[in-house]
């Protein structure tokens, strides 16, 4: 009889988290997705431009294009963001910082990127998100996510990280952990992002690596509960891709995407 029961008891268990994960993996629909699936300028619908080399607060080395083919460019089913050796004004490399601001934005969401990233001291891969308010709040207060950063000089590694007016690099309180990868450069892998009103969590591969908690206190503490836009880069140098200098011979380097996922939360 004890035997029937406990039989009984974990069939239920089972049953019940069975359920639950069915339940959990039908809570995000999908709502926007840029998929590569063209060749090309990347779909002028979905992406702008940062343009210019000014060191864009980090003293990064880079100029960034508006729309150039040979920087930014859809082929074979993966967008490729290329950095160059190339002068252009006062800057001797070129690549491409693409966003969605005017085009899209997004609050709360499950956010996966796909991508292989491009190997190289100095240089430094970024999938992040700014709040759309960043004119007129400025940064760190409009909020940065920063959903995967890479810097060549650290091989095995890939970080997740917030800024908050409260929490970030300058103040050297800045929220994020980092996770070991094993083949950044030779291999797809999936970063990704699962953001609610409660807490910002940051996966590698469907691995979760940071959980930020919402602690319910001020806008300077989580200005996440507004609309941000996504910015896909490389940069060369700066502050922290240039911290071991830059290897001249690692360009043309290229950053492939393969799609771009978000999901809404379902009412």
């Amino acid at each position: 009889m004890r035997i029937v029961c406990l039989l009984f008891i974990i069939l239920c268990f089972v049953g019940c988290s069975t359920s639950q994960k069915t339940a959990d993996a039908g809570d995000w629909k999908l709502s926007w997705s840029e998929e590569f699936n063209y060749t090309g300028l990347p779909d002028s619908n979905k992406w702008s431009y940062d343009a210019g080399g000014h060191g864009w607060g980090n003293n990064e080395l880079q100029y960034y294009t508006h729309a150039a083919i040979t920087n930014a460019e859809v082929s074979n089913g993966s967008l490729k963001i290329k950095a160059l050796r190339q002068k252009m004004d006062n800057r001797e490399y070129t690549s491409a910082r693409m966003v969605t601001r005017g085009k899209a934005d997004f609050t709360y969401g499950k956010i996966e990127i796909r991508a292989k990233l491009p190997p190289g001291r100095g240089l430094w891969p970024a999938f992040w998100m700014l709040g759309m308010n960043v004119g007129k709040e400025g940064w760190p207060g409009c909020g940065e996510i920063d959903i995967m950063e890479h810097v060549g000089f650290e091989k095995d590694s890939v970080f997740g990280t917030v800024h908050t007016k409260a929490y970030n690099h300058i103040k050297g309180t800045q929220k994020g952990s980092k996770a070991f990868i094993g083949n950044p450069y030779d291999a797809y892998h999936l970063y990704s992002i699962e953001w609610t009103p409660e807490k910002m969590d940051f996966f590698l591969d469907s691995q979760l690596f940071y959980h930020f908690l919402n602690e319910h206190k001020t806008t300077a503490e989580w200005p996440f509960d507004s609309s941000f836009y996504l910015l896909l880069n490389i940069a060369i140098g700066g502050n922290l891709g240039g911290k071991q200098g830059v290897d001249p011979t690692v360009f043309p380097a290229t950053l492939e995407v393969d799609y771009i996922r978000v999901y809404s939360p379902v009412k």
